[in-house]
């Protein structure tokens, strides 16, 4: 889902009636929306012109005709796919289809806010970087690992950090060549916003996957968000993680196509260094 489709689809977001019957209206049948008047939805909801465009301009937009253009690019980009929420109710084969189906929202939601023009300026500056640091916490930190062990295979220094002293150090000692990348899905760990703002404060270039407007989306100078509907405060995020490694996998697969023919040859030797531990086909 997009952000206006996860905005109404959210259960935290406080609401009167009225919106909440409009908001509902809407999900129903999105696609139904686009095409009519802002006097039809009225009728069909039972609210008046002005709290239609009032239900719009609370998400942060110019008006109805601001949010079906809107809503239209979200449709177009993808399918609507509304993931529920698990509850203890729910049986082993409703479990797995809803896994399947917020991972594949994730994805989805995932593909549509990357900014091909900020993943470019992501790339150039791994690309340019004396050094790279990665840090995650938590169930970002398996990422932070992943990120890692692809970008290891490129011809700068890299280093993945799960520990909170741990990054603190090597904040402080980074430079304007240098390169953070910092990993949160909801971005309001403190101590990761701690270490972005240290690693900024010394010259560094921080890049962050994260929630898109985040406090540690603040203390970054690229943001590649990673949005998902799932509750992670009382369970541990887990389609967000897919998420965040396909960005990474976007970052490392773009960064390889940068380099030069000598770099095939680079890569060619790292798998030879692998062949000897592996059992003949």
């Amino acid at each position: 889902m997009g952000r206006i489709l996860n905005e109404l689809a959210s259960s935290t977001t406080r609401r009167s009636k009225s919106a909440r019957r409009l908001a509902l209206h809407v999900l129903d049948n999105p696609a139904a929306v686009i095409d009519k008047p802002i006097g039809v939805l009225a009728r069909e909801v039972g609210v008046s012109e002005p709290t239609v465009n009032r239900f719009c301009t609370a998400l942060g937009l110019k008006g109805y005709p601001d949010f079906k253009l809107q809503l239209a690019r979200e449709l177009a980009r993808r399918d609507i796919r509304i993931a529920p929420d698990i509850s203890s109710q729910d049986s082993s084969s409703s479990v797995i289809a809803k896994i399947f189906d917020a991972a594949h929202a994730c994805l989805q939601e995932t593909h549509a806010g990357l900014d091909p023009q900020r993943v470019e300026q992501a790339v150039a500056v791994l690309d340019a970087a004396r050094c790279i640091v990665l840090c995650g916490l938590g169930a970002s930190a398996p990422v932070a690992l992943d990120a890692q062990h692809k970008l290891m295979r490129f011809e700068v220094p890299v280093i993945a950090h799960r520990d909170h002293l741990n990054q603190r150090m090597a904040a402080a000692g980074m430079g304007e060549a240098d390169c953070m990348l910092c990993i949160s899905y909801s971005g309001r760990t403190r101590a990761i916003i701690e270490v972005a703002a240290l690693a900024q404060e010394s010259g560094a270039t921080v890049i962050g996957i994260t929630a898109a407007g985040s406090a540690l989306a603040a203390h970054c100078d690229l943001v590649l968000p990673v949005n998902s509907a799932e509750d992670t405060d009382v369970y541990t995020p887990m389609t967000s993680r897919l998420g965040q490694l396909a960005v990474i996998d976007v970052l490392t697969t773009a960064l390889a196509t940068r380099q030069g023919e000598e770099f095939t040859a680079h890569l060619q030797r790292v798998k030879g260094a692998l062949a000897a531990t592996r059992e003949a086909r």
